[in-house]
């Protein structure tokens, strides 16, 4: 994974910036036949794309579950209790504050189907087609994983836990080597065909402003976290806030929970948190507390469905937030990879296609370094309480 993810010269957020600016400008500029060449690429790719969530959801999550099942104890359990409390708790937040405040924001674009139906608004097509049809549906794939992934542990199958670990390897080097490095081509297509479509200063207002909302409601997630943490704790919340912001510093450079465990692990432990507790805690929260990744796919999800008309209730989101929280436990502590372990449940539970797929990508990774400076903030808080429960 560290190999894979040292390929790359430009950050990832750079080259998705870059390339939604490119797109639009690509929209103006190029002829038809150029953008015609990219959206085949996009048609492509998409079909791909839905070939490959299946064996991302089984690959990702299955070891995942197997990990932890491998290593159940008492501990553990309180902290992944507390890391999906956590991470509910942002989930249903994120919801109510969008919901309410979503109808004012995007005023006019809200309940605007064709915004985001860029087939249908534009006249360019691909120029062929190819079906990838997944070997599984998304669903048989969810709960494979789990069984699998249960079972593993429950039966200590070493085999098998080493087979579903090297396909694991190769899920990875298909993130990280074809869909990643792809993904600035296909958003740059994506934005060209939107341009063409007269779309893009609609689809633009929407970023805007979901990044000024993001960002305000993970200040806010952090302090109730905190204080939280402090009435457990009986630490002072704000003062133990203040001791983490050099992780959520180096988190929103590196936009990589894994690459800011050494200084998450040295700021909590100047909280006060025992190095033993803080040792245990903060890697194991690298993997499978996302309250600010959960945020963020919750908020930018909410917003394509009110945009796209497409209807949801609080029974319908209560229901993927709390797949969503277990679905993280999937996602590699890597830049985008949280809204790849996601795809699935998206698409299946929310009803999201190939085109809202990539709209969400090309949001949540614009937004990918605040989500994940909430995260690993989020780790020393939740090392604040199980500091306390097994204080010596």
């Amino acid at each position: 994974m560290e190999k894979a993810k040292k390929q790359f010269k430009v950050p990832l957020l750079a080259a998705v910036i870059a390339a939604i600016i490119a797109g639009i400008l690509g929209g103006i500029v190029l002829p038809d036949g150029i953008i015609r060449i990219f959206i085949t690429f996009n048609s492509l790719f998409s079909s791909f794309l839905g070939f490959v969530v299946p064996l991302l959801i089984l690959g990702l999550i299955a070891p995942g579950i197997a990990d932890l099942g491998a290593k159940a104890g008492k501990l553990l359990l309180i902290t992944v209790i507390l890391a999906y409390g956590f991470t509910l708790f942002s989930g249903f937040f994120t919801y109510f504050v969008c919901k309410y405040s979503f109808p004012y924001l995007l005023g006019s674009i809200a309940g605007n189907a064709d915004l985001l139906d860029t087939a249908a608004a534009s006249s360019l097509k691909p120029f062929f087609t190819i079906d990838m049809s997944p070997i599984m549906g998304v669903t048989s794939a969810l709960i494979l994983a789990f069984m699998l992934g249960l079972g593993i542990a429950a039966c200590d199958a070493k085999s098998l836990k080493k087979v579903m670990e090297e396909f694991k390897d190769i899920i990875y080097k298909t993130i990280y080597k074809i869909i990643i490095p792809l993904l600035p081509i296909y958003i740059f297509g994506i934005f060209m065909d939107i341009t063409v479509s007269g779309q893009v200063a609609g689809v633009l207002s929407v970023f805007i402003k979901l990044v000024a909302l993001i960002f305000l409601i993970t200040i806010v997630m952090l302090m109730i976290q905190f204080v939280i943490a402090g009435l457990v704790s009986g630490k002072n919340p704000f003062l133990a806030l203040k001791n983490m912001l050099p992780a959520y510093a180096t988190a929103l450079g590196t936009q990589s929970s894994a690459a800011t465990i050494p200084v998450t692990l040295k700021q909590t432990i100047e909280n006060g948190v025992s190095e033993n507790v803080a040792s245990f805690v903060v890697p194991l929260c690298a993997t499978i507390h996302l309250s600010g990744s959960t945020m963020k796919i919750v908020a930018c999800s909410l917003a394509i469905m009110m945009i796209s008309a497409m209807s949801f209730d609080l029974y319908t989101y209560s229901g993927f937030i709390m797949m969503l929280g277990i679905t993280m436990v999937a996602a590699p502590g890597v830049p985008g990879g949280a809204i790849m372990a996601a795809l699935g449940i998206l698409a299946s539970m929310l009803g999201f296609d190939d085109k809202a797929l990539a709209l969400m990508i090309a949001l949540y990774i614009a937004m990918d370094s605040f989500g994940t400076a909430c995260n690993v903030t989020g780790d020393g808080a939740i090392a604040l309480i199980i500091n306390k429960i097994y204080k010596p």
